[in-house]
Formats: C-alpha cells, structure tokens, sequence
C-alpha cells in the first residue's frame, strides 16, 4: 500500500453517508459502540449498502464481552455472513479466540476463522481487536495470515493508538506485505500524526467521533484526512 486510506466505524445510518460524503475510502458498518461494537442489523445493512459507492465491511460480532464463542455463536455468525453476502457488501469484520487450558492465555482459533474465511471469499476478511488481548503477538500474526485475513485492525493491544505505537510498528515490520496492519483505537486527527511518523503508509481506522453519541464528524474526517 503507497498511500493512507480511511475506514470510518459507523455505527449507524447517518454516519455511513457522513462517511462517504466527507472522502472516506470505506466504512464498517455495525451497532453497539458501547459494546466495542456487534453484527447490525440486516435491515440496516440493505439500507446502508443501497446508498454507498464507497467500500463497505460489516463486523460480524454477536455479542460484546470475549472473542470465545460457544457452537450456536458460531452457527449465528455464519447466518450473517451468508445474507450479508447477498447484499453486495466488499468484505467482514471478525475475530475468534481460544483459552489455552493449560497455560490461560488466549490464542486464535485457527479452525474456526478459517472456516469463517473461507465462508467469506473472495470477500475481504479483517481481524478485529481480538488481536489486542491475545498472549502471544508475533505467533498471533503468523496465525491470522494463515488464517487468510487481509487485514488486522488492532490498537497495538494498548487502551488507543499512541499508547500502542512500539507494537504496531514491530508487527508492520514482521508482516512486511503479507497483511495489511490498520491501527484503530481511539485514533483522531489530534493523534494521527503521531502514528504516522512511525508506521509506513495504511489503512486507518477511526470512528470520528468527537462529541456524545454516536455519531460520525464531518469536520473530523476531513481533519484526518488533511494529514494523509
């Protein structure tokens, strides 16, 4: 990638056509901010993609809480990965874990994103901030590449951006062009240069939102944008 794109988190309709009239080159579309965000609603979904020209992923998530699903999770996640796939959308957001018994720590569950993976194709695939609390971050980015994803939307598994800066730029080296690593986190245009001084030309994520609510700022995309 040779230049710095933009993905805006909409988390609702209003914001999806904010995002796309203000210049950004995608939007994930889902519910829930104040669960770190869920699946959407279907209907929400058809309504989003009728009116965008601009990339649209959908996160696939059916609950907040942990990245571990139970079988009926994973059956649900499936659901809407098929009719989500009927509306035409560019591409999926998700991110499944698994404890370690012996040792506690979390790692991905390299069978079962794979089966949602291959569920997807040739649609994009994105693993979310799942990433942020697995235990091993250089044998989890290896996992996620063989699991088939295109893209990591991570944080540097600090609580934002800058404060996982130092991470972000070790697994941008590691995966040199084989992913694409897309810092999200409480990213803004107050804090975006700050990040780009030390990672080499991506995707961004941020929700740009600035104010209570939910809702996408205008101004604050083309604030973004301006340091691309």
């Amino acid at each position: 990638m040779n230049k710095n794109q933009l993905e805006i988190a909409c988390f609702n309709f209003e914001s999806a056509l904010i995002a796309q009239k203000n210049g950004a080159d995608r939007i994930e579309l889902c519910e829930n901010m104040p669960l770190g965000g869920t699946t959407p609603n279907y209907i929400l979904g058809a309504k989003v993609r009728e009116k965008l020209s601009i990339k649209m992923h959908v996160i696939i998530r059916p609950r907040g809480g942990d990245f571990i699903y139970t079988d009926q999770e994973l059956t649900e996640m499936k659901q809407d990965i098929k009719q989500f796939k009927k509306l035409g959308v560019d591409g999926f957001v998700f991110g499944i874990l698994e404890e370690d018994e012996a040792s506690t720590s979390l790692r991905l569950n390299k069978e079962r994103n794979k089966e949602l993976v291959a569920l997807a194709a040739p649609l994009s695939c994105t693993f979310h901030r799942a990433f942020d609390v697995v235990t091993d971050v250089e044998q989890s980015l290896e996992d996620v590449i063989d699991c088939g994803f295109n893209a990591i939307l991570t944080s540097g598994q600090g609580a934002n951006v800058p404060e996982g800066i130092s991470v972000l730029e070790k697994i941008q080296k590691l995966a040199a062009d084989r992913i694409v690593i897309m810092p999200g986190g409480g990213l803004r245009s107050s804090n975006i240069q700050l990040v780009q001084e030390k990672l080499n030309p991506t995707f961004y994520h941020s929700s740009a939102i600035t104010t209570t609510g939910e809702m996408a700022d205008p101004l604050e995309i083309k604030k973004i944008l301006a340091t691309f």
